[in-house]
């Protein structure tokens, strides 16, 4: 049987691995676009699910240009804002993002024209736990937010509350996820946070 020196495998292994690390580099390179287009639509298709337009990921892109205007910040700040108009109403989308018990945890809101009334909510999360946080997902916890109200009487912002045993007719409250506590928590603090960065162009929203 042939023997080869050391020296002679050294070379055949990185040999290989050089190649095969080329060709992986090809792949993703050849792949990357692909992917950009998927995580696009993916974001799309949530923000069209928040004003109640089911999709495929597929459709997504063709179906925002028709109820969504441009991609906006306002002006002077970093803060997104989608205006979407649907069956003669208007309103507009708050994407946000927080933290869970593990993980990141991510919303949209759709909010009516007075940026007070929520009308839809759509969740996603990184790695929150299978049954208890991730339910946050699920429509049972999103439908109790539909109607809520993220102002109160003086026009401020106070988002609204994730706690166990909320009232029904509280304005500003919703149900926890059992056994998700953190998660829940999460929830109600990116809520605040987020909203009330858009609480000194409130005024200005509700002009247009």
């Amino acid at each position: 049987m042939r023997q080869f020196s050391n020296r002679y495998m050294l070379l055949y292994a990185l040999s290989i691995a050089a190649v095969v690390a080329v060709l992986l580099t090809l792949v993703s390179s050849s792949l990357k676009g692909r992917q950009q287009a998927n995580i696009r639509n993916e974001r799309l298709q949530m923000l069209l699910a928040t004003i109640g337009v089911d999709c495929s990921r597929d459709e997504a892109a063709a179906l925002y240009g028709h109820y969504f205007s441009n991609d906006s910040l306002l002006e002077g700040t970093n803060l997104p804002l989608y205006r979407f108009e649907k069956e003669g109403a208007r309103g507009y989308v708050v994407p946000m993002q927080g933290k869970g018990l593990w993980g990141n945890i991510y919303a949209n809101v759709a909010l009516a024209d007075d940026f007070n009334t929520i009308l839809g909510i759509t969740f996603d999360h990184d790695s929150e736990t299978p049954g208890l946080g991730a339910e946050i997902t699920g429509d049972a916890f999103c439908r109790q937010f539909v109607g809520k109200r993220i102002l109160d009487d003086d026009g401020s912002v106070i988002a609204v509350a994730v706690t166990k045993h909320a009232d029904p007719a509280d304005a500003h409250a919703v149900d926890a996820i059992s056994g998700g506590t953190m998660t829940s928590n999460g929830v109600g603090e990116m809520l605040a946070e987020a909203l009330s960065q858009y609480e000194p162009y409130l005024g200005g929203l509700r002009g247009e």
